[in-house]
């Protein structure tokens, strides 16, 4: 635990905790129909994701809390979307958006899986591993989209409400698709890794 803390006062892990701290706000804003905040609100929480890790690897300041704080506010944030626009879509007074809300619990499904798998690795006294360039670019697609989709989705869209036009179904449908097969690539891409590190933690055993 002493390592895990060692040098932990770092502007990304900061960066990491205020976008944990603005999990929440982004919910209550967004149930409480303050949908253009609740966006603003996610754009910051990406940009935070984006600069947390230039900063660390430019200024040198990766640490071992950081390699932990940042997956977590990732898929904490990336659970509270999906379960909103699940239940969001699920209300639509579209038929075949009502039937779509469920791919949404896809990406709750993808960050449950990673939970176990990480889990399970620190059972055996593995540490889970950094992020790779498929989990980059996938969080990046997912924000992006869920970005796109609350500032012009139906009902709720906050650019909608001031005159905008709406998103259609379809872009909609295919917009979340594409962020779908990111995430699942980025799924695949940990296996081999992950198979990798149990096998020599059992090997060393």
């Amino acid at each position: 635990m002493k390592d895990l803390f060692k040098g932990c006062l770092t502007i990304p892990n900061l960066l990491s905790l205020i976008r944990i701290v603005l999990i929440p706000v982004f919910a209550v804003l967004f149930y409480n129909g303050f949908y253009l905040w609740a966006v603003i609100v996610l754009a910051i929480s990406g940009l935070t994701d984006f600069f947390d890790g230039k900063i660390a690897r430019r200024f040198n300041q990766v640490s071992d809390l950081g390699k932990i704080l940042d997956p977590v506010a990732d898929k904490l944030t990336q659970v509270t979307i999906a379960i909103i626009l699940f239940l969001e879509f699920k209300q639509s007074e579209s038929n075949a958006m009502q039937i779509f809300s469920w791919v949404f619990l896809f990406f709750l499904a993808k960050e449950v899986l990673m939970l176990l798998g990480g889990l399970l690795m620190l059972s055996k006294g593995l540490r889970p591993s950094a992020a790779i360039i498929y989990g980059k670019v996938a969080t990046f697609v997912f924000y992006g989209v869920m970005i796109i989709i609350m500032a012009f989705g139906p009902k709720f869209g906050a650019l909608v409400q001031l005159g905008l036009p709406c998103l259609p179904d379809v872009a909609i449908m295919i917009m979340v698709v594409v962020s779908a097969i990111c995430t699942l690539v980025a799924l695949f891409s940990y296996i081999p890794g992950f198979l990798k590190e149990l096998k020599q933690a059992k090997t060393e055993k």
